[in-house]
């Protein structure tokens, strides 16, 4: 599957399943709370690559890379910056071994900075841009289909990594999206129809929505999106809202099946490549993929 059979099969309608989350999952087989999934791109390579086959088992057409937080300034604040490269390449080929005989596409992620830009925050636009830039570089390098640039919050942050996308690569596939973890607003105020008008006006293939908050709000998220954009769009819920355990680990109490039940009315509701975010795992994917591939018969 190449990177124009991507945008021809979204151009022809079809819906597609993403992958499910990669912390949530990892620390299940033993990544400490609180660490970074990439620390193991390091130290556990096995585990990460185990965690794609089982994705792709379930159904995946879509392979997200371990690489959301390895942006250099990121992985500077978790003491892993002499390892950027390493970890962006390594990730991504970890993802391309697991796809490779399998027509599995391998989306490399970016996440968000961890900071806030000025004049909230420190950072200036264009170190931002300079951070994504590096990291879209070794991503395509490696060998991506697509980047998805996702789980962002505010506006500004979110176009200074989609001109670095596109300063990197022109042509290659570009989603965006972001997380709606105070209802229907980002954590900065940003709302669906923000979101719609300001990024969709960039160069960027698909919209999207990630991570968030409860399968209803993400729901009402996904319909006002549709509403204001004509761009298809990406759908990776979490798997409801988590308890914490006592151990600091975050329970998600949604099963497969209460999950993928939702399946149709994230359809109908504008959602052609679906997946799921934190909480979800293989067998939920499995269990929304059999809806999915329910609706095309």
């Amino acid at each position: 599957m190449t990177k124009k059979a991507f945008l021809e099969r979204i151009a022809a309608g079809e819906v597609l399943v993403s992958d499910g989350a990669t912390g949530t999952n990892l620390q299940q087989k033993g990544l400490p709370v609180g660490a970074a999934a990439e620390l193991w791109v390091l130290q556990n390579p096995h585990a990460i690559r185990a965690l794609n086959l089982a994705f792709i088992q379930s159904g995946s057409d879509i392979l997200l890379t371990c690489t959301f937080s390895a942006t250099r300034r990121r992985l500077k604040a978790m003491g892993l910056e002499a390892h950027f490269e390493e970890i962006n390449c390594t990730a991504v080929e970890i993802s391309r071994k697991a796809a490779s005989a399998h027509e599995v596409l391998v989306a490399g992620s970016i996440g968000p900075l961890g900071e806030l830009l000025e004049p909230l925050g420190e950072m200036t636009v264009e170190e931002a841009e300079a951070n994504f830039r590096e990291q879209a570089e070794l991503l395509c390098r490696g060998g991506v289909d697509l980047i998805v640039v996702e789980t962002q919050f505010d506006l500004n942050e979110a176009r200074a990594a989609l001109r670095a996308v596109r300063t990197v690569d022109p042509a290659i596939p570009l989603v965006c999206s972001f997380s709606y973890d105070r209802g229907v607003r980002t954590m900065m105020g940003v709302k669906p129809e923000d979101m719609a008008a300001e990024i969709g006006a960039m160069d960027v293939d698909l919209l999207g929505i990630n991570c968030g908050r409860s399968l209803e709000d993400n729901l009402e998220v996904l319909t006002r999106l549709r509403t204001a954009t004509e761009k298809p769009l990406w759908f990776k819920p979490n798997a409801g809202l988590p308890e914490v355990d006592q151990d600091g680990k975050a329970i998600y109490a949604v099963s497969p099946s209460e999950m993928s039940v939702l399946v149709p009315s994230w359809v109908t509701a504008g959602a052609q490549v679906i997946g799921g975010c934190c909480g979800t795992s293989p067998e939920h994917l499995a269990a929304i993929a059999l809806e999915i591939h329910a609706l095309d018969h």
